[in-house]
């Protein structure tokens, strides 16, 4: 199973020295982040792409082309790619150069993002947002997988004669996870693809994860990808620890408090009861990750998010070196553990894919009419 790190890219004051990084200190601190990942032995660095403030990562691609060179072992993935604003001829090109940067060391997560303003800045529709998906995404497949393209669609000019280049690495396309936290839609089109379904479950109870999970599970083997618990699920969440709960608490609530995704609003307390977070020991972020499994099934990818709301880096680090020492290791053996062997413990790689081309992931539609269940 991969466990990984996250990160939103947020440039948030300090609540207790008062300091604010720059945006400068803000990139240079992600990538020291996604260095020690790969020291500590974690498995993906994934990192999202806002356009507006307090955010830094506009340019994914970039940092993560900057971060491939300083890796051997890392895969290189996005928490969203933005699908909705981005032309997908860009998208298919920065990431299949990526690929080839990095030897293959890459995988995306597609998504609509939280930012309402990001489509008309981007001379788009909101109200578009799914029909835009659906469409971006299709014909970012065909850009992947064929060449001399033509191409008419609703929210961009036509393609006459159009091959994408570079084209992806060993004509591999890299492997798409499909984000949403509340769209049943685009858990249907992850489902209908054989692609990965992420659900970055750090806002919601398990009743809902668990519901949108199961839809995407009902429906990826309706389009006859495999059984239900074959597929391909992550998961976010988001950790803090120390040696008891109560110093944990201590420490990480100032942060809590001031964070820009969800501070100001339920308590430390009544957050970490109806969500996946936790703050405590190492033994009770084991225990409460192992009942993500129980709520959505054996999956094959989780997220932490780790530099969140202005925790200063060293203690950042310090978090990461207790992940990937402490707590990863033990999980690894318990999900293992627990696994049929028919579940797959990863989701697919470069390397996989390339010696399986039969998979449905090279076509363009793999997915055969389903029934509605």
């Amino acid at each position: 199973m991969q466990f990984g790190i996250m990160t939103i890219g947020d440039v948030t004051q300090d609540p207790l020295t008062g300091k604010t990084p720059t945006e400068h200190e803000r990139i240079n601190s992600m990538t020291q982040i996604a260095l020690k990942a790969e020291e500590v032995g974690l498995d993906v660095f994934a990192t999202g792409e806002h356009h507006n403030p307090p955010f830094v990562p506009s340019s994914p691609t970039t940092h993560l082309g900057y971060i491939a060179a300083q890796t051997e072992n890392l895969i290189l993935s996005t928490s969203t790619t933005l699908i909705t604003t981005n032309d997908p001829l860009k998208i298919a090109e920065d990431f299949a150069f990526l690929q080839h940067l990095s030897g293959g060391r890459v995988d995306l997560m597609m998504g609509r993002g939280n930012t309402g303003p990001v489509y008309p800045w981007f001379g788009k529709d909101i109200r578009e947002g799914i029909p835009l998906s659906i469409e971006n995404y299709h014909l970012l497949r065909r850009l992947w997988r064929e060449k001399n393209i033509s191409w008419e669609g609703k929210f961009r000019t036509p393609l006459q004669g159009y091959t994408s280049t570079p084209f992806p690495l060993d004509d591999v396309p890299p492997f798409v996870w499909h984000g949403s936290i509340r769209s049943p839609q685009i858990a249907e089109q992850a489902a209908f693809y054989g692609d990965g379904y992420f659900h970055n479950n750090i806002f919601w109870n398990k009743e809902h994860v668990a519901q949108m999970v199961g839809m995407y599970r009902r429906r990826f083997e309706a389009y006859g990808h495999g059984r239900a618990d074959q597929a391909i699920v992550g998961l976010g969440g988001q950790i803090f620890v120390a040696d008891t709960e109560e110093e944990a608490k201590k420490q990480f609530r100032p942060y809590f408090d001031v964070a820009p995704v969800y501070g100001h609003g339920p308590s430390l307390e009544e957050f970490t009861e109806l969500t996946p977070l936790t703050v405590g020991t190492v033994e009770q972020v084991i225990d409460r990750t192992m009942q993500f499994a129980d709520w959505v099934g054996d999956y094959q990818r989780q997220l932490f998010l780790m530099d969140h709301a202005g925790l200063p880096l060293e203690v950042v680090l310090n978090q990461i070196e207790i992940l990937g020492t402490q707590i990863v290791p033990e999980l690894r053996r318990r999900m293992e553990e627990r696994r049929p062997e028919h579940v797959p413990s990863n989701p697919p790689s470069h390397a996989s894919l390339k010696a399986n081309r039969e998979n449905p992931h090279f076509q363009v539609a793999p997915g055969k009419v389903a029934e509605e269940s």
